[in-house]
């Protein structure tokens, strides 16, 4: 296990609109704030046809397919993830979705494109204080977490 410490710095509370990605517009609000690390939850409507990876085509680590689905109708969701920089300094949100529908759920990475449906609420809290990054692992091709070196103030 490798690990950082960090504190928590802003709070931020966002009400996405309908019609706005969900991972576009958080990665966006972090670029023009300055929220390079966070802690984000959110919770909400998903339009139909948002789509989640939901799992690699087979357990094997090299040449990882994902399976993409998409939704055919509108989803209550709620979602956690990482938003951590990459070797770029841009801010990347690794976020993870469980969306349901009369007693049927997905759940999946919403990085394939998780559309809202008329709202969702977002909560970002900075992290403040660690190297954490994401850095390309070329066995996978994924931008994976590197913790850091060592904590550090910020």
């Amino acid at each position: 296990m490798k690990y950082t410490e960090g504190r928590t710095g802003r709070v931020f509370i966002l009400r996405l609109e309908d019609g706005e990605m969900l991972n576009d517009s958080i990665e966006t609000f972090a670029r023009r704030q300055g929220v390079a690390r966070a802690l984000v939850s959110a919770f909400g409507g998903t339009a139909p046809g948002s789509k989640v990876v939901v799992g690699p085509d087979a357990a094997r680590r090299e040449a990882v397919i994902p399976v993409i689905h998409e939704m055919d109708g509108p989803r209550e969701v709620l979602a956690l993830g990482t938003l951590i920089p990459n070797e770029a300094g841009q801010p990347v949100l690794h976020m993870h979705a469980a969306a349901g529908r009369e007693g049927g759920a997905t759940v999946g990475c919403t990085r394939a494109g998780v559309q809202v449906w008329l709202v969702a609420e977002v909560v970002i809290q900075e992290i403040l204080g660690t190297l954490a990054e994401r850095v390309l692992d070329p066995a996978t091709g994924f931008e994976l977490l590197d913790t850091g070196a060592e904590p550090r103030g910020a």
